[in-house]
């Protein structure tokens, strides 16, 4: 069974049955997080890096910023049963959306990355492994039978 995440949404599961796969990550963020002794896992689809950014929107779509994102998907994970100390935390995307040669005025993709590194740096987790930066596009998919993450890449259009 395959679950699409879509962008500024999130899914965890127990079913080891299911794989969640997200698309399309630019400068957007997929993090999978997966707790290996009771095979429980979820993925995550982030936009944008700060939920103060605004509030109001973070409040009624929280999956969209890192930070609530993140914060979203391990309580989702702990209600499953889900421990911190044996969470696997695996990051894709984070791109800049322009082509090579051309500037990235706003660095969305560098922002949540950065911004997710000190979250995990604060809350003692390390990611485990990843796949960010560039100007790539990425499709994430999480298997929760075993936490087998793959990670494909796209060009993001024409090199001119």
């Amino acid at each position: 069974m395959k679950t699409v995440v879509g962008v500024s949404d999130f899914r965890v599961s127990s079913n080891t049955n299911e794989t969640i796969i997200t698309y399309a990550l630019g400068s957007c963020l997929g993090i999978a997080a997966y707790d290996p002794t009771i095979n429980v896992g979820g993925l995550l689809h982030v936009m944008l890096p700060l939920s103060k950014a605004d509030p109001d929107k973070a409040a009624k779509k929280p999956a969209m910023y890192v930070d609530t994102g993140f914060e979203l998907l391990l309580k989702e994970l702990y209600a499953l049963g889900a421990k911190k100390r044996n969470l696997k935390v695996t990051v894709a995307g984070g791109a800049s959306m322009k082509p090579k040669g051309k500037k990235d005025y706003f660095k969305i993709g560098k922002r949540n990355i950065t911004v997710l590194r000190k979250l995990l740096w604060k809350n003692k987790f390390m990611i485990s492994s990843g796949d960010v930066g560039g100007n790539i596009s990425r499709t994430m998919a999480l298997r929760v039978a075993d936490g087998y993450i793959t990670i494909n890449k796209k060009p993001l259009g024409s090199q001119r």
